[in-house]
């Protein structure tokens, strides 16, 4: 079966190449003629497909100048139609050798798929009622000499799809209108927040010290200063900085990098955004999560219900509000408000064979982020707040005063997956330094994850930061849910791939073998 894929393979490239030889000519012959396409710098569009489409009464019988690609052609001796495809709609339009004249037309009837035109003519229906121009003047803007994928099959390889994106815009329009629906969301997100009095900042993405989250970074060297720096995990310590400063609400939204694996919901590189208010705690941030999904499920969807992956998802505010230790005990029967230690915690960890990473997260905090990973987490379809996280797993977040072993932090779970973050934030500098001493200990025992000391946010603690509610949420999951996407990749224009060189090394390695 191998062989026989291979053998397709090298049939298919032997095709193409022979038919990128042809376009090569073609474009030879038109250079040989002082006709080359790619020496056009402008062409004067006055109308888009769609305009002309949403509006036919204001064109019918008007002249109008288009341009597209070519997506289909119908040659009928002295006459042929072809369809051109623009940025927002596809077009017929007629072209006559009566109308173009011999040479004209004879040029046109040698053009390829692909190949970018303009039409310059008059709008009318066909006798099947479809709207079209009726060619007076026709330009070859730009000449394909590569093949697109044939018409009826489309590119279907979803690997081809996310390295050759460009291709996939042409031939798969439902893939170009999520990535519309993506700029709508993050256009709608920015309203609200501005509308709120936000003001939206840049951070540095180069960083002397990797913190803000708990994620093993990209390393980089900065040549100039002679020292290793990090991709940023988080924007978050740079933006309660300008709390710190005097700014009451701030936003950033921007990519953040992290050296992890690879899925369905992972890449190296993501989109969230995190935003910071004075005088709110995490109860302010739940409302705000609740409007920014629902808002932006209107606006692409025009409904708070969505359906995601088969199953209709309520967005309307009021979501459910569950405390981690009772989503546990509602799950699966343990109350860890009665398990005291950590020694307890662990001996009924392995009692559920519940697997502990590695020693040093042998604490009761780590073993119910476990209970509820295996429990809980995979049940929540519906929006669902959970809050008040173990203090191990929250070096960020403001104890609860009523239990020092909690924290007043809370993620948001759709479909079984985490959306979302927030804290109401410590502003302790004494136990922030402490908090980051322990962070410094578990990685010097190994975890890479684990982050660094940062003195300087220390210091800005010390000058002083008001009570202060932070938000992160994940941009890349949260359009995913709106455009019905399977994978991260699907809502990336250029997600990240391993190079094809190294696939087919790896691929002839295990040949030999």
């Amino acid at each position: 079966m191998q062989q026989n894929n291979n053998q397709n393979s090298e049939v298919e490239e032997l095709d193409i190449n022979h038919l990128m030889k042809i376009r090569r000519d073609k474009l030879a012959e038109l250079q040989q003629e002082g006709k080359d396409p790619y020496e056009i710098t402008k062409f004067n569009r006055t109308n888009t497909a769609g305009e002309i489409k949403a509006n036919y009464e204001q064109f019918e019988q008007k002249d109008v100048t288009v341009a597209g690609r070519i997506i289909a052609k119908r040659i009928m001796g002295k006459a042929s139609f072809c369809t051109i495809q623009d940025s927002d709609e596809k077009i017929q339009s007629y072209v006559s050798i009566n109308d173009l004249g011999e040479e004209s037309y004879k040029a046109f009837k040698t053009w390829d798929i692909g190949d970018i035109i303009g039409i310059t003519g008059f709008v009318f229906k066909t006798r099947t009622e479809e709207i079209s121009i009726h060619a007076k003047e026709v330009t070859l803007l730009s000449k394909s000499l590569r093949p697109l994928p044939e018409k009826f099959h489309g590119l279907k390889d979803v690997d081809l799809r996310y390295r050759q994106r460009y291709v996939d815009l042409i031939m798969n329009p439902e893939v170009k209108k999520t990535f519309e629906m993506r700029s709508q969301i993050i256009t709608e997100i920015r309203r609200i927040l501005d509308e709120k009095g936000y003001l939206e900042v840049d951070t540095p993405m180069l960083n002397t010290i990797s913190g803000g989250a708990t994620a093993k970074p990209f390393i980089t060297h900065h040549n100039a200063l002679n020292i290793d720096m990090y991709l940023r995990i988080a924007t978050e310590l740079n933006l309660k900085r300008l709390i710190v400063g005097g700014y009451d609400k701030v936003y950033e939204m921007g990519r953040i990098f992290r050296n992890e694996g690879m899925d369905i919901r992972h890449n190296p590189e993501f989109t969230t955004i995190e935003l910071y208010e004075a005088y709110a705690d995490y109860h302010d941030m739940m409302e705000m999560v609740e409007e920014l999904f629902s808002k932006c499920a209107m606006k692409v969807k025009g409904s708070t219900k969505v359906n995601y992956q088969g199953q209709e998802i309520d967005l309307t505010p009021g979501w459910k509000r569950i405390s981690m230790i009772d989503s546990i005990k509602e799950a699966c029967g343990v109350d860890f408000n009665e398990i005291k230690t950590d020694e307890e915690a662990v001996a009924l960890a392995k009692e559920r064979k519940i697997e502990i990473p590695d020693k040093t997260k042998e604490t009761r905090g780590d073993v119910i982020s476990l209970f509820f990973d295996e429990y809980v987490e995979k049940t929540l379809v519906q929006p669902t707040f959970i809050y008040d996280y173990p203090i191990e797993i929250s070096p960020l977040a403001k104890k609860k005063k009523e239990d020092p072993r909690l924290t007043e932090r809370f993620e948001v779970f759709i479909g079984g997956r985490e959306y979302g973050n927030a804290f109401s934030e410590l502003n302790d500098p004494i136990d922030q330094y402490e908090r980051f001493k322990k962070q410094v200990e578990a990685r010097e025992a190994g975890d890479e994850e684990a982050g660094m000391m940062d003195e300087d946010f220390i210091q800005a603690l010390e000058i002083g930061m008001p009570p202060t509610g932070g938000l992160g949420i994940g941009i890349d999951r949260l359009i995913m849910l709106l455009t019905d996407s399977t994978s991260i990749r699907d809502v990336l224009l250029f997600p990240t791939m391993k190079p094809l060189g190294t696939i087919n090394e790896s691929k002839s390695r295990k040949t030999e073998k």
